[in-house]
């Protein structure tokens, strides 16, 4: 069994569009939201959502790809192509049958979807694009990617949902332990600021209402609306210790456990006692050879519904102790949901703060609900040195997915 370690990190969100924007906006408590601009969103009920901000897709993408990829695919490749320039990855160093790429999105090209849809409506179907399946496929970034870095061994998809990234991150982590790789691209991706997107999620009344960036995403307090949907991608570069060792690459940080389970209770929501959330968690603890007294910090999947927050709280108190000193928070309170994205960027947003010694905190929070009886990152705490943490994702269906990371030392 391989150690597998993280040698490259890439982020585009809504608080900024690389990794040291995004560490930035996560020290600052930056609240990522402004009234929707990509559409008319009146008819819709919702008000704001986490764009991103001056993306500039030119900066790393030529405009041949930009005609072939829905922005799920493009933000992807952006956020992989700083992760690889970090990592240093090349055809010098690997092996193309040794790196492979497992990436996630729970819905994939939407935007795509919706303009061509609309299209056949209008126009009739012989006006579809050629390029709309080819586009819109939720595969389409993992393909991409491996075009790209030439990467030839398992290219894979993962859609479970708000779940994908971590599952994506873990299933990566999986190929490295037991040997079937030696590098892995992996994270996840999602575009679905669109009406079709908004207004899909807003007649499940999970979106929140709120007009106020500064009120609209509050995970764990009692007045909480639901959650703001945010844009964009985060992706790791994994690799065996041995292979990142005999390149010297820099280490920035270990995955040493991941934990998936199904709740097998409802399509939308999750089961109330959180009892396989907790599983979950405890599985990956398990597999990091540790203990929850070990774990210092729980970077919550946190999206401000009702049913979310209460049945993780419980989640986590089953792991930890109702009187555990770990400490909790949801950077959605920054930067939205990203769905299938939302795990990869909070992999990124993990591996950070226990690089730094600084943990992001629970934004937004005035009145903690009782239900919720967790120990919030605030101001006065968040200076925590962090050895081992983990980070949680939860996804319609059931999904339940969990990664442990520690620190790097030898």
């Amino acid at each position: 069994m391989s150690r597998v370690v993280i040698t490259g990190m890439g982020a585009l969100t809504p608080i900024g569009n690389s990794v040291a924007e995004f560490e930035d906006g996560l020290a600052a408590s930056k609240v990522g939201f402004n009234p929707i601009s990509h559409f008319d969103a009146t008819e819709t009920g919702i008000t704001l959502a986490g764009e991103l901000s001056n993306f500039d897709p030119l900066k790393r993408l030529g405009k041949r790809d930009l005609r072939r990829m829905d922005a799920f695919t493009q933000y992807a490749m952006y956020a992989t192509a700083e992760a690889i320039e970090q990592a240093g990855i090349d055809g010098t160093n690997t092996v193309p049958e040794d790196m492979g790429v497992i990436y996630g999105s729970g819905i994939g090209g939407l935007t795509t979807i919706q303009e061509q849809v609309i299209k056949m409506a209008n126009k009739g179907p012989q006006r579809v694009s050629p390029m709309f399946v080819p586009t819109a496929i939720s595969n389409m970034a993992s393909g991409n990617m491996a075009i790209r870095y030439n990467a030839k061994n398992i290219c894979t998809t993962i859609v479970t949902a708000c779940a994908s990234g971590t599952n994506a991150i873990g299933e990566a982590f999986r190929q490295i332990k037991e040997g079937r790789a030696e590098v892995m691209l992996t994270g996840g991706s999602e575009a679905s600021v669109n009406e079709i997107g908004i207004a899909g999620f807003a007649s499940l009344s999970t979106l929140s209402t709120a007009t106020d960036p500064k009120k609209a995403s509050l995970p764990f307090d009692k007045n909480r609306l639901g959650f703001v949907m945010g844009e964009g991608a985060g992706t790791l570069v994994l690799e065996s210790l041995e292979h990142a060792q005999a390149r010297n690459a820099e280490i920035l940080g270990e995955i040493v456990g991941y934990g998936a389970t199904a709740d097998a209770y409802h399509i939308t929501s999750p089961d109330p006692a959180g009892t396989q959330a907790a599983r979950a968690m405890q599985l990956a603890i398990d597999e990091a050879g540790v203990t929850p007294a070990d774990v210092q910090y729980v970077n919550a999947h946190g999206t401000a519904t009702m049913g979310n927050d209460s049945a993780e709280s419980k989640a986590i108190n089953t792991v930890f102790g109702t009187d555990s000193d770990v400490l909790v928070s949801s950077t959605k309170s920054m930067t939205g949901h990203l769905l299938g994205a939302a795990g990869a960027i909070e992999a990124v947003a993990t591996m950070g703060a226990i690089r730094s010694g600084q943990l992001p905190e629970n934004v937004g929070v005035t009145k903690q609900d009782p239900e919720c009886n967790v120990n919030l990152v605030s101001a006065k705490n968040r200076d925590t040195q962090a050895e081992y943490a983990i980070s949680n994702s939860f996804g319609f269906g059931g999904h339940n997915a969990v990664l442990a990371f520690r620190k790097w030392a030898e």
